[in-house]
């Protein structure tokens, strides 16, 4: 096929060697199967910002480092420039992701490159080497579905210890390899401990799993993994080989009314207090 302009400068740099076809195009970016040498890997082509329909938002760029100190004035701003380094750290955040998770275990696409707002990286394929499916697009079994389930439970756990929630993990950011479930999708990724809606968005990942797979097994619907493996993380206790229940106790605690009511009668005798010199004085 014809060799698309955003591709033309890793061509020119060696390396890519040929396009071979378009494998996707998505909210965010476009796909594409390439040839490096004698391997085939996929070429992710992020989409300029007014023409994605993915938004950047602030509940997952909290936290993130930039930088420099003018680079932030100017992303504060919303400057030419800092719209720029903006979207440049937009990029770079599923670039740093996969090379953070890729070390720590977690299975999902080998990064190889970044160049020119590129990223080269593993081809998941299936069991007979083609391009791996969604997880939307492949029909499961109860079993299935559970052993699934369970594998990527394992996978935000892993995450969770590398210090990332992916934040918008779901059926169609999953592809299903010869080895199982692979996460991609990355961009939007946020450091656990930098951002106060990790917490939320953890939550959100493992509900949208459980949503998914209770479809072919009900009785996951009944489980609260979220919560468990969030409070596991507060607590200094969530490690990659723990065992999880889907059970989380939430203890809720009356009101004190009392305690409410006495405050609120402190606050107005101070006020009282405070008013009396400035009617003496009158």
């Amino acid at each position: 096929m014809k060799i698309p302009n955003r591709l033309q400068p890793l061509v020119e740099d060696g390396l890519v060697d040929d396009v071979v076809r378009q494998l996707m195009s998505g909210k965010e970016a476009m796909v594409f199967v390439v040839r490096c040498g004698e391997e085939v890997r996929c070429a992710k082509v992020y989409k300029e910002a007014n023409k994605r329909s993915f938004r950047q938002s602030v509940d997952y760029t909290e936290g993130r480092k930039v930088r420099n100190s003018r680079q932030a004035r100017a992303m504060e701003k919303g400057s030419r420039y800092g719209r720029q380094a903006q979207e440049e750290a937009w990029q770079s955040a599923e670039v740093d992701a996969l090379y953070r998770l890729a070390a720590a275990g977690v299975r999902v696409p080998k990064p190889y490159n970044f160049h020119e707002g590129v990223l080269l990286m593993e081809l998941v394929t299936d069991i007979d080497g083609n391009a791996a499916p969604r997880l939307n697009d492949v029909v499961l079994t109860e079993e299935l579905a559970r052993a699934y389930h369970h594998a990527l439970l394992q996978e935000v756990v892993r995450m969770l210890c590398a210090g990332v929630v992916h934040g918008d993990l779901s059926e169609f950011n999953i592809l299903v390899g010869a080895d199982g479930p692979v996460i991609i999708d990355l961009p939007q990724a946020v450091d656990a401990a930098g951002n106060k809606n990790a917490s939320s968005m953890l939550e959100r990942d493992v509900e949208n799993l459980t949503n998914y797979f209770g479809r072919f097994a009900p009785a996951l619907r009944k489980t609260d993994y979220g919560k468990e493996i969030w409070s596991l993380y507060e607590k200094g206790e969530l490690h990659t080989e723990v065992k999880l229940t889907g059970r989380f106790e939430r203890i809720e605690k009356p009101a004190d009314l009392g305690g409410v009511m006495r405050e609120i009668n402190a606050a107005l005798a101070a006020e009282a207090a405070r008013q009396r010199p400035q009617e003496t004085e009158q």
